[in-house]
């Protein structure tokens, strides 16, 4: 992936960072777009402590303070990334925002909020990448969003969630359909399984049925992206790929590594289904 760009939203910890450190590793150039400046007292990971591990990892990196909800500094930073890099080749669209509650439980800044990060974040960093993108040999849109299950169980306990990520969900659905004659490639990646990130520390602390070392590495989602934005964009794109289907299509069989425990069964994740 050598002289390949991509542009990561939410790069700074988890599955963006695991990401971009999967990428790195080929060479790739990462732009890390996210908000995480100084370091947090709870959440590992500022903008600058991941391009240092990037470019130990034999990638090069360049990192931008975004918030995706603001068209200015998303305008910025794919400004910027194409001054140093010449363009942008992959877009993922990681960043998200999550709040596991009821419509009557959920203020209307955090609604808000979700919508704002997760479908209009996702509408806008792709609308604004889309002109570099057709330019690259191989353009890709990731997108991290579930498969649309539109079985009422994932509405009746937290459908303002649901609402924002099924958002992201449609967006690929969209632009997978108006691009395809551009050849850009845009799918979908979701986990099989609970991964362990920053969201789902926080699920497990509010649901105690949730144990954290049934959680997976977020460098499951990584291996399975970096397949992905390997594909010839022409032939791959409008999909809703699951992390462990995918991995097993190209011949993974074991994923005990990918535990955080090992000897421990993993937790389905949401929107599916066994």
């Amino acid at each position: 992936m050598k002289n390949i760009t991509l542009f990561i939203t939410g790069a700074t910890r988890g599955i963006g960072k695991a990401i971009a450190m999967r990428a790195a590793a080929a060479g790739a150039n990462i732009v890390i777009a996210a908000k995480t400046t100084e370091p947090h007292a709870l959440l590992p990971g500022t903008i600058y402590s991941v391009a240092k591990e990037i470019e130990a990892a034999g990638g090069k990196a360049l990192p931008v303070t975004v918030d995706v909800r603001f068209e200015n500094q998303v305008s910025d930073a794919i400004e910027q990334a194409v001054k140093k890099f010449g363009g942008i080749d992959i877009l993922v669209n990681n960043a998200s925002a999550i709040s596991l509650g009821k419509m009557s439980d959920t203020p209307l800044k955090k609604f808000d909020l979700m919508q704002q990060i997760n479908t209009r974040g996702t509408f806008l960093c792709s609308k604004l990448c889309l002109p570099h993108l057709l330019k690259s040999r191989n353009p890709h849109i990731l997108t991290l969003a579930p498969p649309l299950n539109l079985e009422g169980q994932w509405f009746q306990e937290y459908f303002p969630y649901t609402l924002s990520k099924y958002g992201m969900s449609l967006c690929v659905l969209g632009m997978a359909a108006e691009l395809k004659e551009h050849r850009i490639g845009v799918n979908a990646l979701w986990p099989k399984y609970l991964v362990a990130t920053a969201a789902t520390y926080m699920l497990a602390q509010n649901h105690p049925g949730v144990e954290l070392q049934r959680l997976r590495k977020p460098e499951i989602v990584a291996d399975a992206a970096f397949e992905i934005i390997n594909r010839q964009s022409d032939q791959c794109t409008g999909n809703f790929f699951i992390d462990e289907d995918l991995l097993k299509s190209i011949g993974v069989t074991d994923f005990s590594a990918y535990m955080l425990d090992p000897s421990a069964s993993p937790v389905l994740d949401l929107f599916l289904n066994e």
